[in-house]
């Protein structure tokens, strides 16, 4: 059998593996040490694409900090918003970063991870070649998916970390102030923070799975990574539309603000459960529509 033909029955749908002259696997390969994890980590770490991301999201808090330093801070009605309530405390600082990102940067950084996973091995010309390898297509997408997912996850979570740092250096290790006015003691706000960085994160699983399904559409990562952004725009703008009454309740990003109910000394775990739920349930499907449409494509670019 020659090489092309190696490559040709790899990267046609369904098929991996046939190395052998018999059509059998060839006696050294192991398509459970195919493209391991550390490999496939230590490759996206060392791109820009990952660096600039993970700079960024360090970079927000201080940007956020300036930004107060330079305002006049005059306080001004007699509502109190997250903005006024910022620079009391370190935690409060945090969660009004958090609620800043969480609706469109933390949404990209989840869409570029797992958009680009794929597709952008397609622009390159080398995911046919990843699969002639040959790595099966299952196990690729499972390793880049689980890589990708690391890579996200600790991106949302370096976000309330690196604010609750700069917050607590610049603003000191008070208590967390909700603007219903409920106070929590420092230790708490920490704990709670985190929390609610990891419901961010879970709450864009859906997110995840809709740019995978998208990355195993397309040879283009921009559109990938641009197609379930704006998913997510449209998602939050008919949530906005109470015509829709509850209707609204099925979008995915209807719980995404769920997480503030951890701001009370009593938190509310009914929309924060409902919330995990939807993400996961979209995520699921889209998952299995990637994975499905994965094994029955065709790599010919």
């Amino acid at each position: 059998m020659s090489d092309a033909k190696y490559q040709d029955v790899s990267t046609r749908k369904g098929h991996v593996g046939l190395l052998g002259a018999d059509g059998s696997p060839a006696s050294s390969y192991r398509p459970g040490r195919t493209l391991p994890l550390r490999v496939e980590l230590v490759r996206q770490l060392r791109r820009r694409r990952t660096q600039v991301t993970f700079g960024l999201v360090a970079l927000l808090p201080v940007i956020l900090w300036i930004a107060f330093a330079l305002s006049s801070g005059d306080e001004t009605g007699q509502s109190v918003s997250l903005v006024d309530l910022g620079q009391r405390s370190g935690p409060n600082f945090a969660i009004f970063a958090l609620f800043a990102s969480a609706g469109f940067l933390l949404v990209v950084v989840a869409a570029l991870f797992f958009g680009d996973t794929v597709a952008a091995e397609a622009s390159w010309s080398s995911l046919r070649y990843l699969l002639a390898a040959p790595i099966p297509r299952a196990r690729l997408l499972r390793q880049k998916a689980l890589i990708a997912g690391f890579l996200a996850f600790a991106a949302v979570l370096l976000l309330p970390v690196v604010a609750l740092v700069v917050g607590t250096l610049a603003y000191g290790a008070g208590d967390l102030v909700s603007p219903t006015g409920e106070s929590l003691g420092y230790g708490v706000a920490v704990g709670r923070v985190l929390l609610g960085g990891v419901y961010v994160a879970l709450s864009l699983l859906w997110v995840a799975g809709l740019a995978l399904l998208l990355s195993v559409s397309t040879d283009a990562p921009l559109g990938a990574v641009g197609g379930a952004v704006m998913v997510s725009i449209v998602s939050q703008i008919l949530d906005q539309i109470t015509a829709l009454e509850g209707l609204r309740n099925y979008l995915p990003t209807h719980y995404a603000t769920a997480w503030s109910g951890l701001l009370s000394s009593a938190p509310d775990w009914g929309d924060i459960t409902r919330g995990l739920f939807s993400s996961i349930t979209y995520a699921a499907v889209f998952f299995a529509a990637a994975a499905w449409r994965f094994h029955r494509k065709d790599i010919t670019s």
